[in-house]
Protein backbone atom coordinates (compact mmCIF):
# COMPACT_ATOMS: atom_id res chain seq x y z
CA UNK A 1 0.00 0.00 0.00
CA UNK A 2 2.64 2.28 0.93
CA UNK A 3 4.43 1.73 -2.76
CA UNK A 4 3.43 5.03 -4.48
CA UNK A 5 6.01 6.69 -1.64
CA UNK A 6 8.34 4.23 -1.87
CA UNK A 7 8.94 3.06 -5.36
CA UNK A 8 9.48 7.44 -6.42
CA UNK A 9 12.02 7.74 -3.33
CA UNK A 10 14.26 5.04 -4.25
CA UNK A 11 13.69 6.19 -7.66
CA UNK A 12 15.31 10.33 -6.76
CA UNK A 13 18.04 8.76 -3.88
CA UNK A 14 19.34 6.62 -6.89
CA UNK A 15 18.97 9.38 -9.32
CA UNK A 16 20.43 12.07 -7.30
CA UNK A 17 23.25 9.49 -6.59
CA UNK A 18 23.87 9.25 -10.20
CA UNK A 19 24.05 12.49 -10.30
CA UNK A 20 26.59 12.97 -8.41
CA UNK A 21 28.65 10.37 -9.09
CA UNK A 22 28.88 11.75 -12.97
CA UNK A 23 29.67 15.43 -11.75
CA UNK A 24 32.57 14.14 -9.32
CA UNK A 25 34.01 12.11 -12.17
CA UNK A 26 33.65 14.81 -14.78
CA UNK A 27 35.30 17.37 -12.23
CA UNK A 28 38.10 14.62 -11.81
CA UNK A 29 38.89 14.09 -15.54
CA UNK A 30 39.21 17.79 -16.05
CA UNK A 31 41.23 18.88 -13.02
CA UNK A 32 43.88 15.60 -14.24
CA UNK A 33 43.60 17.30 -17.24
CA UNK A 34 45.57 20.46 -16.14
CA UNK A 35 47.59 17.97 -13.60
CA UNK A 36 51.71 18.73 -15.25
CA UNK A 37 52.30 14.67 -16.26
CA UNK A 38 54.67 14.87 -14.04
CA UNK A 39 52.96 15.25 -11.44
CA UNK A 40 50.22 12.54 -12.14
CA UNK A 41 51.27 9.44 -9.52
CA UNK A 42 48.63 7.40 -10.90
CA UNK A 43 49.79 6.84 -14.53
CA UNK A 44 52.86 5.35 -12.95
Amino acid sequence: MGWEFTIPGYLFVFGVLAIYIAVTLRRGKRLAAQLPEERRRFLD
